[in-house]
């Protein structure tokens, strides 16, 4: 017996994406390339006047605007393209051109942000009363205002722009190593039978209820990232080095102050996250003991942290997990639902099942003028129905946001994102254990409510263990780079373990390199300086947002609804407390704790309490 995946040309229609929404052909988009390339130094004529008068300023707005909105397009059609199929070489051409074209129009416009900060933010506030066409800037100044003491000139703001393409290489190496290039051995089960191992499929290799196959994956999947561990050293190294350039060239203190500062996150944020998460280590090594009680195993490995807790694991099939979530969702009103739901049956958002070469993990992705777009690799259980809910999330963010935001604020950050994604999740979980339809899937309600739990711990082990015990590592290693320190990818790796060690505690036994080597197996993450703890603090949000929601508070569902559709038109702290949630304050993430303690008591109650 020998499971395979599919090439990209053997998935069926239905069950692909909408790219032709965007552009009907790969035709149609170079026409528009070539189109955009011949526009792009129409930008030139606005050097040095965008600040004659208000009316000027309009006009730039509006001409860089049009320019920005056709160039979204031509890239998330290539990125699409790409992603769906990294061996694919026309879409990685395409990609890379994309990547190009992109750069050029940032650095196209870099000269505008020191043209206005130079005319001085009292003149542009009081052109905010002149041109009722400038009066949706308003926070848009606010916020270059609070940024201008580390905007550089026009000159230097342009090189930096022009950076940004050859500085995606190291990443872009890293993920097409991941996504295209790297060969993993199939794993094997017990009785001898053979799995390919891919990107796509990982994750459900590792919670098969055969521990061999578990562990057989587990050990091949990171034995792969080992025998190029010197090669992704050097990319990532590369991508760190690149994060204190910027960040110092920018006049930031640090790489961490660069990241959290133009997004208008103080960096005691940061730091009470990762104390919190600190204090709450007991609770996970509690629950790997209670894991470990529950399988009835004499010794704990890291490839057993999601072995299933029953012997019937449920299955379900995509249109009932549309359902699910559709249920869970149902409080947020009529609109949000029916929008989702056709989303995910009729106008083909979903591209939903593994093929070769397919980008690793889950993503939504999406510009104004389109629909939104989520890639995922849906297996056919609970596990892939969160993932699901969770690009919903961001999916629904942008849809809202789109919907109402003028294009200036059109993005909201990760910090705001990743809200929205784990609050469906803890929407639809909430919904599953209420009204357990386990009869739907032919399991018994223990069983189901079981595989919910282990769903949600799943989802806190992501978010609430390896995204923090990440950020302490990019933490330590930018810092080292600041220092003037190497950096390897032994000391990384031994980093990395140390770290996971922690988590772990005692009662786990840790293979050292399998699991320091971790930090090769996010090609995307680690190089969009300090991304990682946003999902933690995300979660805790989310949460908290949830919990208000289900616990029928007044103007809950309004409340949220609003900070949907707010994007990035207030500061994104103030975006949380008006809809509920104060993230300068410990206490979401320590109720976040509790609500994991919850699940962790609940879990032992099913499995292993008399």
């Amino acid at each position: 017996m020998s499971i395979t995946i599919p090439l990209r040309k053997d998935i069926p229609r239905e069950h692909t994406w909408s790219v032709e929404t965007i552009f009907p052909s790969d035709e149609a988009w170079a026409a528009e390339f070539d189109a955009l390339s011949r526009d792009l130094p129409s930008l030139e004529k606005f050097k040095g006047k965008i600040t004659l008068n208000a009316k000027a300023l309009v006009e730039w707005f509006e001409a860089s605007e049009a320019i920005q909105f056709r160039a979204g397009k031509i890239g998330l059609y290539a990125n699409l393209r790409y992603s769906s199929d990294t061996s694919d070489q026309n879409a990685v051409a395409l990609n890379d051109r994309a990547r190009g074209i992109v750069a050029r129009v940032a650095s196209a416009i870099s000269f505008a942000e020191p043209e206005l900060i130079l005319k001085g933010f009292k003149t542009l506030n009081s052109w905010l009363l002149e041109e009722l066409k400038l009066k949706k800037y308003k926070h848009y100044f606010d916020r270059l205002e609070n940024r201008a003491a580390h905007v550089r000139s026009a000159e230097v703001e342009e090189i930096l722009s022009a950076l940004n393409d050859p500085f995606r290489t190291s990443a872009a190496i890293h993920n097409i190593l991941n996504d295209a290039d790297l060969k993993f051995t199939p794993a094997t089960n017990s009785q001898g039978a053979t799995f390919e191992i891919t990107q796509s499929n990982i994750n459900s290799l590792k919670t098969n209820p055969d521990r061999t196959l578990r562990q057989t994956s587990f050990q091949n999947y990171a034995d792969g990232y080992l025998a190029f561990k010197n090669t992704v050293a050097n990319c990532l190294t590369a991508g760190v080095k690149q994060d204190v350039f910027k960040a110092r060239a920018q006049h930031y203190s640090s790489s961490l102050e660069a990241a959290l500062e133009p997004n208008f996150i103080p960096l005691p944020v940061f730091h009470s996250l990762i104390k919190t998460f600190q204090a709450n280590l007991p609770t996970w090594h509690r629950y790997w003991g209670i894991r470990k009680k529950a399988l009835n195993y004499d010794q704990f490995y890291v490839y057993d942290e999601k072995a299933p807790l029953t012997k019937t694991k449920p299955k379900l099939e995509y249109n009932q997990a549309v359902d699910w979530i559709c249920n869970g969702l149902r409080p947020l009103g009529e609109e949000y639902v029916t929008v989702a739901r056709k989303g995910m049956l009729e106008d083909r958002w979903v591209d939903k099942y593994p093929n070769k070469g397919k980008r690793s993990g889950a993503f939504s992705s999406g510009v104004p003028g389109t629909h939104p777009f989520i890639s995922m690799s849906f297996n056919n259980d609970i596990f892939g129905m969160s993932t699901l809910a969770h690009e919903l999330g961001h999916s629904m963010h942008s849809y809202f946001t789109m919907k109402i935001q003028p294009y200036v604020y059109r993005g909201y950050g990760t910090f705001l994102a990743e809200v929205a994604s784990n609050f469906n999740q803890a929407m639809v979980r909430a919904w599953l254990l209420k009204n357990t339809p386990a009869s739907q899937i032919g399991v018994s309600e223990k069983e189901f409510k079981i595989a919910v739990i282990e769903e949600a711990m799943s989802n806190f082990h992501r978010y609430f263990f390896i995204m923090p015990t990440l950020a302490k590592f990019e933490l330590e290693i930018h810092e080292r780079v600041e220092r003037g320190q190497a950096l390897t990818a032994k000391n990384m790796t031994d980093l990395l373990a140390e770290l996971f060690k922690q988590g772990y505690g005692d009662g786990v036994v840790f293979d050292h390199d399998r699991v320091g080597i971790t930090w090769s197996q996010f090609p995307t993450h680690l190089y969009s300086n300090f991304y990682v703890f946003q999902y933690a603090t995300g979660i805790s949000a989310a949460h908290a947002l949830a919990q208000k929601i289900l616990d029928n508070k007044p103007n809950s569902v309004e409340k949220y609804l609003e900070f949907l559709s707010t994007g990035g038109a207030k500061f994104p702290l103030d975006t949380l407390k008006e809809a509920g949630v104060d993230l300068t304050s410990p206490e979401p993430v320590e109720t976040a704790f509790k609500i994991f303690a919850g699940y962790v008591d609940l879990l032992k109650e099913l499995t292993i309490s008399k």
